[in-house]
């Protein structure tokens, strides 16, 4: 099935960036979560058709069989996880934790990623501005997971 094919190169090269593993690692969504949530979204979109949700359970990248009513549950969780997330942050803005400075560093984050996902889809095929492209991607990379590790510590003093 091309479908299924797609969708888990599409999951294996997106899930193991280095990125976007910490940032996963780190937010409210298990994998299963994030698989099946990028599953209901992506495969839609791939196959240009409306997927039934047992059509949809049969694409998770494992060697068991998915029940419809497994994917649904686990696909709920997912959607719960994400909306709690929003919340989180409305709950800030209307606090007006945004208007705050010690924001700033999140921001910049957010800036920095920006910066890392433009590069990443401008990737040259080949030859040495592959090689440059590459160093340049470590380079942001690094600075964003060091961002990231800096910001979850406590015991961090932060200015």
């Amino acid at each position: 099935m091309k479908l299924k094919q797609d969708i888990d190169l599409w999951l294996k090269a997106s899930l193991s960036d280095p990125v976007a593993t910490l940032l996963a690692k780190n937010s409210h969504l298990t994998k299963t979560q994030l698989e099946t949530l990028t599953i209901d979204i992506l495969a839609e979109n791939l196959s240009g058709k409306r997927l039934k949700y047992d059509e949809k359970a049969i694409l998770r990248p494992t060697k068991a069989k998915i029940s419809r009513g497994s994917f649904n549950r686990t696909l709920k969780q997912a959607r719960e996880n994400v909306i709690k997330s929003i919340y989180t942050i409305l709950l800030l803005g209307y606090l007006g934790f945004f208007e705050d400075t010690t924001l700033d560093p999140y921001l910049e984050i957010a800036n920095k990623l920006h910066t890392y996902l433009d590069a990443y889809k401008n990737m040259p095929s080949g030859g040495e501005e592959l090689d440059k492209h590459a160093k340049l991607l470590d380079t942001i990379r690094e600075q964003l997971e060091s961002k990231l590790m800096d910001l979850s510590s406590p015991s961090k003093q932060r200015s």
